[in-house]
């Protein structure tokens, strides 16, 4: 086999690959002999049909399955001696290749491939410097975990009768809402408890203003009018008319903060211990911030540090994924399957995303094949055991059975399978970068 590497770009090759003529003629006589042993000619035995008779009657279907044999082998073998990394490629159609039987064949292969990246210096003596964050866990902090543990554990209790409502109480509601004189089934609420005073809405309406200074068993109207173009159609040009009966008023109550505070939360022999479990949960959460925004800071440096042509062919790949996961979570609740115009909406949309992300899906391959590249210089690899491991922290993450991960993961097929690895192995890459890293100060 003789291999012609050409250079078309930084990032593009083109490969003249030849197979040699005796492969091309041990091929013909596979296929011949295997020909031989299927047809059924008139005349002749089952495998007696001689050759010259076969070629006469199948010589271009023998050279079409001549090509599709000898096309994806001698192209592995031709990708293999270049020392190449194909992204994508370009074979002329097989159906238009022409193949002889004691002839050569050449045919040429057009591809993007990976760039060679030169890694700069991210390890002693030379590693990464990251700002430090000085960050603690505060008083403040360990306070406002516990006044909202109070709030958890606050009692609703009733007040003296006619007490009017004001800031900080709780109305007992009885909702009924109404367009047009009808009744809105979704408008509908018996025992709603409202706090007044924080502008709490009732169905997208505000309505403290009309309940402070009322008092249990009164009523009170709150309409609101919604314009035209609402995006919720039954809503759009009308208006609702909110009934508000109040059932009770009633006061939240916290509890004192004792030690008896601290056992109803749990395990705890006093306060003091809550205060410590509060701190050191805190504590773990601020390093684990921390960690994410040094290796944000790491991320920043390697993609600075480095500068190489990346293949157009990845990067629109990372584009399309970026657009389509937009793109589920902002229509997810707002596709209509009866709005004639949703379907030249959504082009208009992807071809909108497309603009806009593009930077950042340039941005994602960088940054996956600097981690690509350091993975290979320090020989990280991802074994079973630890993709097991990652199937069960995402089974928690998700709270999802360990085997609907893993059957999600396998249905994608081998590709999506190596995908996944190649993610851990890249998080491994910047988690090692990371741990050589200098952090001043």
């Amino acid at each position: 086999m003789k291999v012609e590497m050409t250079e078309l770009g930084p990032v593009k090759r083109a490969l003249k690959i030849e197979v040699p003529e005796e492969a091309v003629k041990t091929e013909f006589q596979k296929v011949y002999a295997q020909l031989k042993r299927q047809v059924r000619i008139p005349g002749f035995r089952p495998g007696k049909a001689p050759v010259a008779l076969l070629e006469k009657r199948y010589s271009e279907m023998v050279e079409q399955d001549v090509v599709q044999r000898l096309v994806p082998d001698y192209y592995q073998r031709a990708v293999k001696e270049a020392g190449v990394r194909p992204v994508t490629v370009e074979i002329p159609p097989l159906e238009r290749m022409k193949v002889k039987p004691n002839t050569a064949f050449t045919f040429t292969a057009t591809m993007e491939i990976k760039p060679t990246i030169q890694l700069g210096d991210y390890r002693p003596p030379n590693p990464i410097s990251l700002k430090k964050d000085s960050r603690t866990v505060t008083e403040e902090q360990i306070d406002k975990t516990l006044q909202s543990l109070r709030e958890e554990h606050a009692q609703i209790d009733a007040v003296p009768a006619d007490t009017p409502l004001r800031d900080g109480l709780h109305a007992m509601l009885s909702i009924e809402g109404f367009i047009d004189g009808q009744p809105v089934e979704a408008a509908q609420k018996k025992g709603h408890l409202h706090p007044v005073g924080v502008n709490a809405s009732i169905f997208g309406v505000e309505v403290d203003g009309q309940l402070i200074g009322k008092k249990a068993g009164e009523t009170v109207e709150v309409s609101q009018a919604y314009p035209a173009n609402h995006p919720d159609t039954p809503l759009a040009g009308k208006t609702l008319i909110l009934k508000l009966t109040i059932e009770a008023v009633k006061e939240k109550k916290l509890p004192d903060l004792d030690d008896e505070f601290a056992k109803d939360c749990g395990d705890y022999e006093s306060l003091e211990k809550l205060k410590n479990t509060i701190q050191g949960r805190l504590e773990d959460m601020l390093k684990q911030d921390l960690e994410e925004g040094y290796k944000d800071q790491v991320i920043e440096r390697l993609l600075q540090m480095h500068h190489f042509d990346i293949p157009e062919a990845l990067i629109e790949r990372e584009l399309q994924t970026l657009v389509r996961q937009k793109m589920m979570k902002e229509h997810r609740h707002t596709h209509q399957d009866d709005d004639l115009n949703e379907p030249v909406r959504l082009q208009e949309e992807a071809k909108r995303l497309q603009q806009e992300l593009h930077p950042e899906a340039k941005r994602r391959v960088k940054l996956s094949l600097v981690l690509e590249a350091v993975a290979l210089k320090e020989n990280i690899e991802v074994g079973p055991e630890e993709v097991d491991a990652e199937i069960q922290k995402l089974a928690n993450s998700l709270k999802m059975p360990v085997a609907e991960i893993r059957r999600m993961i396998e249905a994608g097929g081998t590709g999506a399978q190596e995908e996944f690895r190649e993610r851990m192995k890249a998080e491994k890459a910047l988690q090692f970068v990371y741990q050589n890293a200098v952090i001043q100060g």
